[in-house]
């Protein structure tokens, strides 16, 4: 079988076993050891050998080969030729080897490099959709992605980052989906209409995590949009947080009326301060009473729902109700009233107030 430029397989193989039959010959004669000159020549072949692309395990194999095909035939030490093909192997494997690593090395660190421009989009967009092939994205196309955040920092090799990188392609095999690690967190980039590939991701890097919240980002189209739909997703996360959800996965394309309620932090801190402030006078402060209100909107406004949420007698809570009504003026019960009050405690929540002057 030929080769590039007309070599042959036996004759490519040739080239990484430079001068082993003379080796075997003269140690054979003088049942010496390999120089370190000669060491040096197996490792430099065996690094040529990783470079071009060749299999470690054929390459074993010529040298046993040629081991067969040069033994000398005269009275000499079969120790010390069997030494010989050790050291000779023993040398080439670690040249081979410490070319992969150093290629692994370079490859990783073209990753890295990929990704931090990807996601801080630092990048000329054409250059980087060149790139963006290389690792298997398109980017001609739209794309969402999710951010896993979990109770400890993950990081490229910890076990759950490998895990979840397994799942998914036993799942999904090659669908054009790349995982990385950012700033501690675990971020899956899929095809904008492949939402079952970030569902998937969301609930295999939570089990594993055994904890923490999955934010997914609405799917954007063009090079620019990764770092867009990126950006979207680190902000439900902390929107979440802000918020104290519950849930472990949260969507962006669900949470869009609280970026808009934020966008006038002024107007929205003097909501909270008009509609809540007189809750601090109350004997024990705001704190009780913003409990109240907020369980009672998020049981739909059924009392007996929220005073089991609280722990309370329906009575108990239908007097907290009352004590907010006296103090500021607006029934919680009155659906006119209402809107401005739920408004409220959403500012409340995503201004940390009481806890924090606003």
């Amino acid at each position: 079988m030929r080769r590039g430029g007309g070599v042959t397989e036996p004759e490519a193989a040739q080239r990484y076993l430079d001068g082993y039959a003379e080796i075997l010959v003269e140690v054979s004669a003088t049942g010496r050891r390999l120089t370190r000159e000669e060491l040096d020549q197996r490792r430099a072949l065996g690094e040529r050998a990783a470079d071009d692309g060749r299999s470690l395990r054929s390459l074993v194999r010529d040298h046993l080969a040629a081991t067969r095909a040069a033994w000398p035939g005269g009275p000499g030490s079969t120790g010390s030729v069997l030494a010989a093909v050790e050291q000779a192997v023993d040398a080439f494997a670690e040249g081979y080897e410490r070319a992969q690593r150093l290629a692994v090395r370079q490859e990783e660190a073209a990753r890295r490099e990929f990704i931090d421009d990807l996601l801080y989009g630092r990048s000329d967009l054409g250059r980087l959709a060149e790139r963006a092939e290389r690792f298997g994205l398109l980017l001609s196309r739209a794309h969402a992605v999710a951010v896993a955040q979990g109770p400890e920092a993950y990081e490229d090799t910890a076990p759950v980052t490998r895990r979840v990188e397994a799942a998914l392609i036993a799942r999904f095999g090659d669908r054009h989906i790349l995982l990385a690690t950012k700033n501690g967190q675990l971020v899956c980039i899929a095809p904008g209409d492949q939402d079952e590939v970030l569902a998937y991701f969301a609930k295999q890097a939570w089990a594993v995590a055994n904890g923490g919240r999955v934010a997914i980002g609405r799917p954007q189209p063009g090079a620019g949009g990764v770092v867009h739909s990126y950006e979207e997703a680190l902000s439900t996360l902390d929107l979440a947080d802000r918020l104290h959800l519950e849930e472990p996965v949260v969507r962006a394309a669900d949470l869009l009326v609280y970026p808009v309620l934020t966008r006038d932090r002024q107007a929205m801190a003097d909501l909270v301060r008009s509609a809540l402030g007189p809750l601090q006078d109350a004997r024990g402060g705001a704190g009780p009473l913003l409990k109240t209100l907020e369980a009672y909107f998020e049981s739909g406004c059924v009392a007996a729902e929220a005073a089991r949420r609280l722990a309370l007698s329906v009575r108990a809570l239908t007097y907290r109700l009352e004590r907010i009504h006296q103090l500021t003026g607006a029934n919680p019960a009155d659906p006119v009233h209402r809107y401005t009050l739920q408004t409220a405690v959403i500012g409340a929540r995503l201004l940390g107030w009481p806890s924090q002057e606003i």
